[in-house]
């Protein structure tokens, strides 16, 4: 089952390939896995999305469409956007929401890294190695914490062995070219088992990829334009040098300046596994190295002498130390069937340079353990209880350290219950969460208390499911949104905390209907969020150290929104499926009392395409059109709609078993110049170019 993928690459926007965005391709199979979907994160459940709706990557599609970053991998489901900071930092955005109202989680943990805190963070999760990536969402997302009012994110992983494999040694292993940025990637997974109860786990990966190319100008017509009239200004006043700078960067089109990643993992795990519990430890290293594009006219030159006409570049360079350790013990037939136990340790560092200067270094040590008491089923009602706890020390060294050394720590307990009767279907989610954090150097201390309650229900009649979720959520304020105070090297702009923010609450509600049968399947979700105390973080129009303002606001707010998923079987030639899909996404989200709509929503979406899946060859071609987004904050420059074309053909020389898949795909082709709205960076980091790939998958 998983892959050698020797893979042109495909740019950051690329979409799924081979379904609407759920794992609706066939199970891959082999003899260690066998067919059976792995879902970890509420195991106790028969299917995890009995009301909250769940998303996937997993198989051929995740190997085609694996990137350097999480948040590339998933924005073509439902309701996914992604930061796109730069090729190589790129977080996850679901239904508009970013940073701690996702939940990015690693086998049912927190990943213990700083992606959450700033945009130019990369996410420290494998691509390369990771067997399926899930999106969560409704009652059951808290599980992992009330903070994630627009869900979770789950990669699933082998570090810590769940089965022993039938052969002395299985291999699976995943490799990779990209053609817009000349990128480079493998990954391989060994898994031996030393005895029949005792299996040891390897894996390693490494990514080498150039500046990435683009489609036309670099720069967005807005800013584009501010360039030209300063280069004409010069020009007028006799700076000629000066304007023929400005005109050159005007024109800048092709490869994106400083955008270039280099990563390289290793891990390594073993496991006990019998018929009373399991217990398993694993280590790995997570290593990267990325640039960070230049904002035009940011010019901030703190850690340079003032007449230096050119700023150095600026890259970061980041590792992570990670212990992990996940136990489960059987318990009868009592009221709990199961006790699991889930922890882990990250040390994490990283650097950002201004050329070969150092400007700041993070350095973090973090911990999470959760333990949960699974319930047996007892005539349609089951459940799990348990409790968590987070702590994180982060240290900022450096004269452009713009957070505070911090200190933080959370506590959590939580129940899900689910019952069942007849056609109806029920969930309640109660939560607890109690949080400290500390910034001692500023003699600020704040603690917060949330309570979250969360109830769903469906109502089956025949193959179609309606329902309704309803939940109350807590969300203490972040170290980054209390502490932040000073000019940030990697996101080029000067950030401002409030440390007197109060918690951010929320009534969210869901009304959905599915259906699914054998030839069609269809998902339709309306949703809408009111909050208390909504925290933001928005630019002020001023300036600080050459750098523009960007300060975090607490205001009340309102978003909803729809999601559309669909597929159907049109015809069958044989052993061929003729499959259409479609996906659509739209998110409305304002600031209550005329204060205007929040900073970087994605506008309205919509993908469509056409498969032919037979026992050896899979055809899709698919198109995404995003709207333009006008809907911006003050200061926010609007964002230019798009119409991508991609096509991907799927080749399984040894037919239905699929350990062996050879895939070629030809992503935007015809070479628009596409920017996400959400991003931080669109204005001057726009998404990739025509970009070709190929990709196998091989397992043995």
């Amino acid at each position: 089952m998983t892959a050698l993928s020797v893979a042109l690459s495909v740019p950051a926007y690329a979409q799924q390939t081979g379904s609407t965005g759920a794992s609706t391709a066939a199970p891959q199979t082999d003899d260690f896995h066998g067919t059976e979907e792995i879902v970890v994160t509420a195991p106790y459940v028969e299917r995890l999305d009995i009301l909250s709706g769940t998303s996937a990557v997993t198989g051929d599609v995740l190997a085609e469409k694996t990137r350097a970053q999480l948040g590339d991998i998933l924005s073509s489901l439902p309701g996914v956007s992604a930061t796109s900071f730069s090729p190589g930092a790129s977080r996850p955005v679901l239904r508009g929401y970013q940073g701690n109202r996702v939940a990015v989680l690693t086998d049912g943990i927190g990943n213990i890294d700083a992606s959450n805190t700033s945009a130019d963070h990369a996410v420290t999760i494998d691509t390369l190695t990771v067997e399926r990536i899930e999106v969560l969402r409704g009652p059951a997302v808290l599980l992992f914490g009330g903070q994630a009012v627009g869900g979770a994110v789950n990669a699933l992983d082998k570090r810590i062995p769940r089965a022993i494999p039938d052969e002395a040694v299985h291999v699976d292993a995943l490799a990779g070219f990209g053609s817009a940025a000349h990128d480079w990637s493998g990954g391989a997974s060994v898994d031996v088992p030393l005895t029949d109860r005792v299996v040891v786990h390897l894996d390693g990966s490494y990514r080498n990829s150039d500046d990435l190319r683009t489609g036309g100008y670099i720069l967005a017509p807005s800013l584009r334009a501010e360039v030209l009239d300063f280069a004409a200004e010069e020009a007028s006043e006799g700076h000629l040098d000066e304007a023929a700078e400005a005109r050159e960067l005007a024109d800048q089109s092709g490869r994106i300046p400083n955008s270039a990643v280099k990563s390289w993992t290793a891990a390594g795990g073993i496991a006990f596994i019998d018929d009373g519990g399991n217990m398993g430890l694993s280590y790995s290293i997570y290593d990267s190295n990325y640039g960070i594009p230049a904002r035009p006219g940011s010019g901030h030159a703190h850690a340079h002498d003032e007449g230096d006409a050119e700023e150095a570049p600026v890259t970061i360079g980041m590792r992570q130390y990670r212990f992990d350790f996940r136990g489960e013990l059987d318990l009868g037939d009592g009221l709990f069937e199961k006790l699991r136990l889930r922890a882990g340790y990250a040390n994490y560092s990283h650097t950002e340079f201004e050329g070969d200067e150092i400007g700041t270094i993070f350095n973090s040590k973090g911990f999470e353990g959760r333990v949960e008491f699974i319930q047996n089923d007892r005539g349609g009602w089951r459940g799990a209880s348990g409790a968590q706890y987070q702590s994180r020390k982060l240290d900022a060294i450096g004269a452009e350290a713009f957070v505070p050394p911090n200190k933080s720590q959370q506590f959590g307990l939580f129940t899900l219950q689910e019952f069942t009767a007849g056609n109806l279907d029920a969930e309640v989610a109660l939560r607890f969460d109690t949080a400290e954090l500390r910034a001692d150097i500023l003699g600020i201390s704040r603690s917060f208390n949330n309570v979250s309650g969360a109830f769903g229900v469906g109502y089956h009649i025949g193959d179609l499911k309606i329902g309704a979720n309803l939940s109350r959520t807590g969300r203490a304020p972040a170290v980054e949104e209390l502490f932040s105070n000073g000019p940030h090297i990697a996101t080029q702009a000067f950030e401002v905390g409030d440390p007197l923010l109060k918690s951010e609450r929320a009534w969210n509600g869901e009304l959905y209907a599915r259906y699914d049968t054998a030839d069609t399947a269809f998902n339709l979700t309306l949703y809408t969020n009111r909050f208390d105390n909504f925290i933001y973080e928005a630019e002020t129009g001023a300036v600080e150290d050459a750098l523009p303002v960007f300060q975090y606001f607490q205001n009340d707010a309102k978003v909803w929104g729809v999601e559309f998923q669909g597929s159907q079987n049109v015809a069958r030639f044989g052993d061929v499926d003729l499959k259409v899909d479609a996906v659509a996404d739209y998110t409305r989200a304002k600031i209550s009392g005329g204060a205007g709509n929040i900073p970087r929503i994605p506008p309205l979406r919509v993908l469509g395409g056409v498969e032919l899946n037979g026992t050896r060859l899979d055809l899709r071609g698919e198109v995404e059109w995003s709207d333009t987004q006008t809907k911006t904050a003050p200061f926010e420059t609007a964002t230019d709609g798009f119409t991508l074309v991609n096509a991907t053909a799927t080749w399984r020389p040894f037919g239905s078993d699929r350990n062996i898949a050879l895939i070629a795909s030809a992503n935007n082709i015809f070479d628009v110049v596409a920017r996400r709205s959400a991003s931080f960076t669109k204005d001057f980091v726009p998404l990739s170019g025509r970009d070709f790939r190929l990709s196998a998958r091989i397992s043995f």
